[in-house]
């Protein structure tokens, strides 16, 4: 059980990751869950998405309505992206301290959570 305590307390040390422009990674808020690992993404560019839940994030993690991800869109499909990340609270607190995530995308957030 120690064990746990000593995986969770690392994590919680670690800096989530941050936007890139080089990655092609967005600050996106949750619209709407599709069902089927799918959901409806709104990006900070005002652009609606559908996006998929990757293999490796579907059962470790719980995305709601009103979440604040990181999303990758597609190249060659730009209406379509694969989160990367979700945030916790926490996590956009320190963000919100040190001005990455703009004011805007957290009132869209509350307003669809």
């Amino acid at each position: 059980m120690a064990r746990k305590k000593r995986r969770a307390e690392e994590e919680a040390r670690k800096e989530p990751p941050l936007p890139s422009e080089e990655e092609g990674t967005q600050l996106c808020v949750v619209v709407r869950l599709l069902g089927a690992d799918h959901l409806l993404i709104r990006c900070q560019d005002g652009v609606e998405r559908k996006a998929r839940i990757p293999g490796s994030m579907r059962r470790r993690v719980w995305i709601r309505e009103g979440d604040i991800v990181l999303a990758a869109p597609w190249d060659f499909k730009p209406d379509r992206a694969d989160v990367v990340y979700r945030y916790s609270r926490e996590e956009l607190r320190k963000l919100v301290e040190k001005g990455i995530v703009p004011q805007e995308l957290l009132e869209l957030a509350e307003e669809y959570a």
